[in-house]
């Protein structure tokens, strides 16, 4: 079995570390540069030869630039004859572009997954793609992780009255999302139909639930310059909610957010750590940080993400074939042997 190599892009090296660290292993060497006419240059510092290559690149900062160094790293190992090569995506770029809705619009999420794999990437792990289907426009494998586990667990450990609560999709995209959230906490759910002018910017919502009296919990894949969220939860705050809080899998919190969310009626918002946040942290003191570092690891472990998976099925109560499997040869599906040595 070929050892694991690990290397990070430029984009989120802290999450790249506490992973490797995570693991138990060092991130591989590597040197990104930009020529002086801003053209990425790449080296890989170390053999890959028959190695299986994770890559660790967010799809945020600079973003264009971020993926074409995510490309470049992908062929410079392919071409280096490693075994496999696997892009650790946690933010997947170009994610909201992933339909025709309207004349002569363009399908980038579908171009995005073309690179890569014309890159030679073998795999694709992501987490919580803004839309599913996107998955569809690969040919190789893609493993979409999802950050429901870390959403329950923060809402049990630091909202006492989480029983009295009610999950709130700020959009009707977002239903299927917060129906399962409410219930595996055994609570009510609402949403919020929104009507847009134009991209970021929205035009009227509607509420359709009851949140008097209760504090209202808003889950959402990601928020950009957060209109959507702030409006939702002036909403919330006028139809009684006596809390608002935010749970967000991506923050991206570009443009005017930091300011919408400090004036906004929040207790908190919650964000993995998909993307940095740390400046922001600083500029909004309501932004928290809820880190995947452990679920984004355990998929470059020898078990692959079967067993994250047949986790998640576990706490839903329902055994996955890989959960049963495990637990019928005696082992607990979170115990993961570390690769043999070469």
């Amino acid at each position: 079995m070929p050892n694991i190599v690990l290397f990070s892009g430029s984009s989120h090296h802290d999450l790249s570390q506490k992973v490797a660290d995570r693991l138990g292993l060092e991130l591989g060497k590597v040197i990104t540069k930009k020529f002086s006419n801003q053209e990425t240059c790449v080296e890989i510092g170390e053999s890959v030869r028959g190695e299986d290559v994770y890559i660790i690149q967010s799809g945020c900062g600079e973003i264009n630039d971020n993926l074409m160094e995510l490309l470049i790293m992908i062929n410079a190992c392919k071409i280096a004859s490693s075994s496999r090569v696997t892009a650790v995506i946690p933010c997947f770029p170009y994610a909201r572009q992933d339909k025709k809705d309207k004349s002569r619009a363009p399908i980038s999420a579908k171009l995005v997954a073309n690179m890569l794999s014309v890159a030679g990437a073998d795999h694709i792990i992501t987490m919580d793609l803004h839309a599913s289907q996107i998955q569809g426009f690969f040919d190789i494998a893609v493993d979409n992780l999802y950050a429901e586990p870390a959403v329950l667990q923060w809402i049990k450990e630091h909202i006492p009255e989480w029983k009295n609560c009610i999950i709130v999709s700020p959009d009707a995209g977002g239903a299927k999302r917060v129906t399962s959230i409410a219930d595996r906490l055994n609570v009510d759910f609402a949403l919020i139909h929104k009507e847009r002018k134009k991209a970021n910017e929205v035009d009227r919502m509607v509420l359709v639930g009851d949140v008097k009296d209760r504090v209202a919990i808003l889950v959402d894949d990601m928020a950009d310059t957060c209109g959507t969220i702030c409006h939702a939860a002036d909403k919330l705050i006028d139809a009684g909610a006596v809390k608002v809080y935010a749970i967000l899998t991506h923050g991206i919190f570009s443009g005017p957010a930091i300011s919408r969310i400090n004036s906004a009626p929040f207790e908190a918002v919650v964000v993995t750590n998909t993307i940095p946040q740390e400046e922001k942290m600083k500029a909004c003191p309501k932004i928290q940080t809820n880190c995947n570092n452990e679920r984004q690891a355990r998929p470059c472990r020898g078990g692959e993400v079967r067993q994250v998976q047949a986790e998640e099925d576990r706490d839903a109560g329902e055994e996955s074939p890989a959960y049963k499997r495990n637990h019928r040869t005696g082992e607990a599906s979170d115990v993961v042997k570390p690769p043999p040595q070469m």
